[in-house]
């Protein structure tokens, strides 16, 4: 995968929190139920916090008791690109951003909704945009 966008890491080192680049460039995860959108049902979309591309939709979230927020579908399969993870001796499905490359999370084909699909991604790789925000644009 080729991002459309690079940042310098030395500036987003700055800009966001030791997590939030930990996470979105080092493909680190979140500890569960720490996240900021774990349990937040606000409407709203949800951008990804490098490149603030607009990846998932509040309408798409649900509870998967995983402690992490989690969406049965990205808005576009462009936007939440997939990528083979065989790291910690597992075999999983790494999500990431299409615009900028950063690791959001994994996607498994364990979702109980008609995609069969559950998108688990780190709330510090996330920014939730209220729908009121989307309204005045």
């Amino acid at each position: 995968m080729t991002a459309e966008y690079t940042f310098d890491k030395a500036e987003l080192a700055e800009r966001l929190t030791t997590e939030q680049f930990q996470v979105t460039q080092n493909a680190a995860t979140e500890r569960p139920f720490s996240g900021e959108y774990w349990d937040v049902w606000d409407d709203g979309s949800y951008h990804c916090i490098v490149c603030d591309e607009e990846l998932f939709t509040s309408d798409t979230k649900f509870d998967a008791h995983c402690g992490w927020p989690s969406f049965d579908r990205a808005i576009d399969d462009a936007k939440v690109v997939e990528k083979r993870d065989v790291s910690l001796g597992m075999v999983r499905v790494e999500s990431l951003c299409g615009k900028c490359g950063a690791h959001l999370g994994h996607v498994f084909p364990d979702g109980p909704t008609e995609t069969g699909l559950r998108y688990c991604m780190n709330s510090a790789s996330l920014r939730l945009a209220p729908k009121a925000e989307a309204e005045e644009v």
